[in-house]
Formats: structure tokens, sequence, C-alpha cells
């Protein structure tokens, strides 16, 4: 990147002196050029409040650098100014490139001027085989700005897959079709799940028509800890016969909010590809053009995050209102992640419980999410308090209490109160007899404790069977072996074990035990030596190695 830098410094440099051969009067001032500079490293360390004063200042180059303008209007984007960064384009009069006649084409379709829009948007058809989002956002703009000027959905040719029926949805929706619930069925039980969020919008449609007896049906049967934040927001407004607040924050009989959602999507395909200057760009379009529906902030936080800018992240989620349960919620836990993540643990614990006292009636979702924070935090004893609260809540013979039981019985187990740890593992398997990860524990539980030795093998071969490619268990199923002295499959499982997960020092430390007891001392030295260069290797674990490198592994 600050090569990029250079080379545009120089060709900015080389431009302006030929220039100031011809006229004096436009001799290069280099303030510019600095502030220019100054301006494109504060995009690349991601302070873009400062790239902003910094683009502010040099814009007497707009127009001298063909790179200077899409900088800029990133950056103003960036910073939410999305009308300022439309003016800037206009007054240019240089808008060549894909976003700044994008940004134009949506400024002439949220004025209602859809001739206009059309004319723009065939401007944008010379960008289409640059890239496969860019082709996507031309064709569905294109398919959206013939919906608003013509009452009516345009004929299909783009085969975009399910992109298509996401569109198809909302049009239909549009228009008050009676293809809309199909469609939005379609979505919801398709099996993959990143299309559960579509829910919302299909419970909104159906609360629109006043069918109450069925969206409360539906409510019923949304997963209450499972769930993503959008829905599990719609199901606590919907417990709470709240269902005016679904029109409130979205409706898709306008067309702002349909192309802000439209626009959702583009950031969330830019997102999982890690692409999350692009990813943050469109969410900003998005809340531009609906600033009501703020839940999509959630996005633009985890991006941040992501791309380990935890101060700007803080500060996203800082603008997320309390009002909303679910949502007020999701930036307690996230903060607290945060200082977690910066190595403040009591910190981190002192904020999460101030905050879980504001919390008077809290969902089961969230007690779900406190046990969790607090098995993290290694409080056993409140992890358990809050677990069993979410079990007296939740029906018994499902996987989500099969769920909780099994992270409950993790605690105990963790607390050394192996009677109640044993009783909640079991009885975890009995809702889910095959589930590998249930296996696992309980099996890796008994063989530390030297109990049921021959069931517990069992049950990590048939964990491994399920998950054969999990280092985790690939790790337990090896320790198994070599707890019971059958070195020799130990070594073969461990081995697969630090392959498929190198740098874990728990799974090096059993490899060079194993290689220890098969007589090869120099290779296991070797893999304990990697264990105190691991950042994650605790105290505790390091003297176990400097003793182990001394008199080697204790006798089993």
């Amino acid at each position: 990147m600050y090569l990029k830098i250079l080379i545009i410094l120089f060709s900015l440099l080389y431009q302006n002196t030929a220039h100031s051969k011809a006229t004096e009067k436009n001799q290069f001032n280099q303030k510019y050029l600095s502030n220019y500079f100054s301006a494109l490293v504060s995009v690349t360390n991601q302070k873009n409040d400062d790239a902003i004063i910094f683009f502010n200042s040099s814009k007497f180059l707009m127009n001298k650098h063909d790179n200077f303008l899409r900088e800029y209007v990133f950056s103003l984007v960036l910073g939410g100014q999305v009308k300022n960064a439309i003016n800037q384009i206009k007054r240019s009069n240089n808008s060549n490139f894909f976003e700044g006649d994008l940004l134009l084409a949506l400024e002439s379709i949220t004025k209602k001027n859809y001739k206009q829009a059309e004319k723009r948007l065939k401007k944008l058809l010379a960008y289409q085989e640059n890239e496969a989002y860019e082709f996507v956002i031309i064709k569905i703009l294109e398919s959206y700005n013939h919906l608003f000027l013509n009452s009516k959905i345009k004929k299909n040719s783009r085969n975009l897959g399910r992109i298509d029926l996401i569109t198809s949805s909302f049009q239909n929706c549009y228009l008050g079709t009676k293809k809309t619930e199909s469609n939005f069925l379609n979505l919801i039980n398709s099996s993959e799940n990143e299309y559960s969020r579509y829910l919302f919008f299909h419970l909104g449609n159906i609360i629109e028509k006043k069918d109450y007896e069925l969206v409360n049906e539906i409510s019923k049967t949304i997963d209450p800890l499972m769930s993503s934040l959008l829905i599990a927001q719609s199901k606590k407004w919907i417990d709470e016969n709240k269902y005016e607040k679904f029109n409130n924050y979205f409706s898709c009989k306008s067309e702002n909010d349909l192309l802000a959602e439209f626009f959702f999507l583009i950031a969330n395909l830019y997102s999982s590809q890690d692409l999350f200057k692009e990813s943050n760009f469109y969410l900003n379009i998005s809340n531009y053009l609906n600033p009501k529906f703020y839940f999509n902030l959630s996005l633009l936080a985890e991006n941040y995050h992501l791309n380990n800018n935890l101060e700007f992240a803080k500060k996203i989620l800082n603008e997320l209102s309390d009002e909303e349960e679910v949502y007020h919620w999701f930036k307690t836990k996230k903060i607290t992640q945060f200082l977690a993540e910066q190595e403040k643990d009591n910190e981190a614990l002192d904020y999460f419980e101030k905050k879980i006292n504001k919390f008077k009636n809290p969902s089961t979702k969230i007690l779900y999410d406190i046990a969790n924070i607090y098995k993290k935090f290694k409080n056993y004893e409140k992890a358990i308090e809050y677990y069993s609260l979410v079990l007296s809540k939740i029906n018994k013979n499902t996987s989500t209490y099969a769920d909780v039981l099994y992270r409950r019985g993790g605690s105990f187990e963790r607390m050394g109160n192996y009677e109640m740890a044993d009783i909640d593992l079991l009885k975890s398997l009995e809702i889910r007899p095959d589930d590998p990860y249930s296996l696992n524990y309980l099996a890796y539980s008994w063989l530390e404790r030297k109990f049921k030795i021959k069931e517990a093998m069992e049950m990590l071969n048939k964990a491994y069977n399920e998950k054969e490619n999990d280092p985790y268990i690939t790790d337990s199923v090896g320790w198994g072996y070599y707890l019971i002295g059958d070195y020799e499959n130990a070594e073969k499982y461990l081995r697969k074990a630090v392959e498929l997960m190198p740098d874990d020092p728990i799974v090096n430390d059993h490899y060079g035990d194993v290689l220890w007891q098969l007589n090869r001392k120099m290779q296991a030295k070797y893999f304990w030596k990697n264990v105190l260069e691991f950042e994650d290797t605790d105290e505790k674990m390091k003297k176990d190695i400097q003793n182990k490198l001394l008199n080697g592994p204790n006798k089993i």
C-alpha cells in the first residue's frame, strides 16, 4: 500500500513540475501534496476521520489526479457523509469510477427521477466486466429502477441464484403479490442458515396483513438461544405484542428501505470475502438510505473488529440504541469481548457485571450468553447458576436443552464436581446420543479419572467416526490411547492432531509425551520446546514442560 502511495505522489510531482513550466500561476503547492500523502496514510491506518480532514485540505488536487476523487469519496462514505460524497462528485464533474457513478445513479433513484437513473445506470455498464459484485449491483439496481418506474417486475435473465430469489421476494412484497409469501418461505427454509434473516421481513409482511395468529405460531418455532440477533429481537417483539415495531424499522413499500436492504446484502458478500473496506462502504450507503434500521450497524462493528480496529468497532457499537434489548445486550457482550481481547480481564468482568444488572427481565438468550461469558472467565459457579435458569425456561426434549446440559456439565467438571458433571453429560447424550462433542468431553473426563476406561474409548472412537478431522476430538482419541498405554495408536492420532492444529500447546505437549514413551526423545523435546514458544501457553504448563525437559513425563 505504501509503495502505491509513493507511486501516486511521484506521478503528481512529475505532472505538476511539467505544468509549472507552462504557467507559474498554477505552480504546484507542496502543502497540498503533503496533505494528500497524510490522507492516504490515514486511510491505510484506518484513521478515516483524519483522512477526511487531510482530503478537505487538499481539494486543489481533485481535478488534477484521477485517483484523488475516488479515495476522497470512499473516505466520506466510510465516515457516513454519503450526501457530501455525492455533492463532491457533482462539483468535480469527473466521476470516472464505479462508486462515483453508482452514487449519482442512486441519487436519481431516491429523487424518483427514474429516467435519469436509467441513463446513469447505462453508464455503469462500462464497469460490469471489472468485478462480479459490480455486475450484480448494476443488474439488481436496473431491476429496481424498472420496478419503481413501471410498477412491474422486469423479466429476469440474470441467473444470479439466491440473489435473484431475494430480489424477487422484496419486489413482489413491494407490489403486494401472492408470490411474496412463497418466495420468503423458500429463502427461510433453505438448508443454508444464512437466509434466516429473511424471517424478519416475512413476519413484517404478515403483520402488515394483521394476521397476528400466524405470526405468533411462527414465533413459537424460533429457537430462543440459537437464533440471530435480528430474529431474537423479532421474537421478543412478538412475545410482547409489539407488532408495530416491524414497520417502524422497515417497510417493503418504501423504495429507500428496499435499496438499503439490497446494499446490506452486498456489504455482507464483501465481508464474507474479508473485503472490509468495500463492505463498510456499502453498509454506510445502506444506513444512509434507511437510518431507522440501525441493527445493520452490528455488521459494521464486526467488520472493524475483524480488521483489528477495536477502537472504531467500539465507537460503532456505542451508536446502537439501548432501546431494543437484544441489540443493547449485543453491545454489552461485544465490548466485554474487546476488553478481554486486550488482556483486561478484570476490567472486562467489572464492566460486564455492572451492565447485566441493568437488564431487569432478560430474555432466555441473554441468560444463556451470560452463562457462557461467566464460563469463559472461569467463574463456573455463576455459569452454572445461569445455565440452570436457562434450563428452567426451555423445552426438555430439544437439542437446545441438550446443548445447555453439555455446557453446564462442563462447568461442573471444571469445578471438580464429577458426579454432577456426569449426570448432565449423560442426560445430554440421552437427548443427542451421537453428538461428538458431548461424547468426547465425557469420555476424556472419564479417562483422566481412570473411570470406565473401556466405555470411554468406545465413546471417543464413536465421536471420531462422526468428526474425524476435528483436532480436539482427534487429540482426545490419541490421548486416550496414551493413557491406556497403547503408544503406537496414540502416536498415529496425536500426529494427526498436531497436523490439524500445529500451534496448540496441549496437542504439542501430548505429542511430545507419546514420542518420549516411544523412545524418540529428541523429537519429544523439540515439540515440548515449541510449547514454550507459543503465546497461548499458560505459566503452569510452562513449568511442567521445563520439568519434562529435565526429567521426562510423569509415569501414568
